[in-house]
């Protein structure tokens, strides 16, 4: 199973508050990412790209499943820090 998705890595959980914030107000999910993003993907607008089932932490894979497409998730914590996740 191939899944795609983008997503915004914050440190805290108080700016993942925020960023779920601004894309209630309309604020683009891509142009958050590439302004708040700690990950490398945020120069692709939180682009992962696509990966196959088993290979993000489980956590995450989890989140990503519950989404439809073009649906994003509210707050997942990992290890890495608090993700905001977009279904592609």
């Amino acid at each position: 199973m191939k899944l795609r998705a983008s997503h915004i890595l914050v440190q805290h959980e108080f700016e993942a508050k925020d960023i779920l914030r601004k894309l209630q107000e309309g604020k683009p999910f891509e142009e958050l990412a590439k302004d708040f993003s700690i990950c490398r993907s945020a120069l692709n607008g939180g682009n992962l790209g696509e990966f196959s089932k088993g290979q993000m932490v489980p956590a995450f894979e989890k989140a990503l499943l519950t989404l439809k497409e073009n649906e994003i998730s509210g707050i997942v914590r990992t290890q890495f820090g608090f993700h905001i996740i977009k279904r592609l």
